[in-house]
């Protein structure tokens, strides 16, 4: 059945919008909706798994740790972040949808 990654965003979001498109035991690809948002202060993500993270639309910035400048995505770009590479979402844009592909393998 064919899908949109831009279609079916909610109005309001006073939370990040996390859905799982597809998985197998090994990886699994997620649409991740920002509208705004960040990481908590004083919060990193530690995964077991690597991460391949496309943004589709908006822009933000991601902090990885041991690295002196904060990383500022735009429409198109992508990332590969390795298993226990701590990382955190500094900003998401304000005033439109950033909209993440994210995908989780081993």
């Amino acid at each position: 059945m064919k899908k949109s990654l831009l279609a079916g965003i909610p109005r309001s979001m006073p939370e990040e919008m996390i859905e799982v498109l597809c998985q197998s035991e090994e990886m699994w690809i997620e649409r991740i909706i920002s509208r705004g948002h960040s990481s908590p202060p004083d919060f990193w993500y530690d995964q077991e798994d690597n991460e391949f993270v496309l943004l589709v639309k908006g822009s933000a910035c991601l902090k990885i740790e041991g690295k002196s400048k904060p990383v500022v995505l735009e429409e198109g770009d992508w990332l590969d972040i390795k298993a226990h590479v701590k990382h955190r979402v500094e900003w998401t844009a304000p005033d439109q949808d950033t909209i993440w592909l994210a995908v989780y393998y081993q």
